[in-house]
């Protein structure tokens, strides 16, 4: 069994920022030596989330508006009144979405479907750059 690790830094613009990282992730697991395996991706931070979506604009979209609607940002959180910086619906959306995320791969190349990336969303109400550490675990 083989483990390695590496990081992909990211900027991101915040406010509900969608990033497509699946070349990212795929070159990691290409050259990382382990030929089939899982890749854990996590993510660095509590106001960003990560998941696979049919990355294509009006997906997009709708995604970006699902969040709005389900938990949106101008209605009270506590965790605004603590802290003053307006980012607490970044915070619950994070922790919904979830900040890791395994893919199985074999002979070196991603098991995902068609249709299907990775994607990095950043819910903070500012640009940032952000962490990603990868996992690769395999033979």
């Amino acid at each position: 069994m083989t483990v390695v690790t590496k990081d992909i830094t990211l900027q991101s613009k915040g406010n509900c920022d969608i990033i497509d990282i699946t070349p990212q992730v795929a070159k990691n697991v290409e050259e990382s030596g382990v030929n089939s395996g899982i890749v854990t991706l996590f993510i660095v931070g509590s106001t960003a989330g990560i998941t696979t979506i049919e990355y294509e604009p009006n997906l997009v979209s709708d995604f970006k508006n699902m969040w709005d609607r389900v938990i949106p940002q101008n209605i009270p959180y506590e965790h605004n009144r603590t802290w003053g910086d307006g980012n607490g619906h970044s915070h619950v959306r994070a922790s919904t979405l979830g900040a890791s995320l395994i893919i199985p791969f074999v002979n070196k190349r991603l098991t995902l479907g068609t249709w299907q990336q990775i994607v990095f969303v950043d819910f903070d109400n500012r640009p940032r750059s952000r962490k990603l550490t990868l996992q690769i675990l395999g033979e």
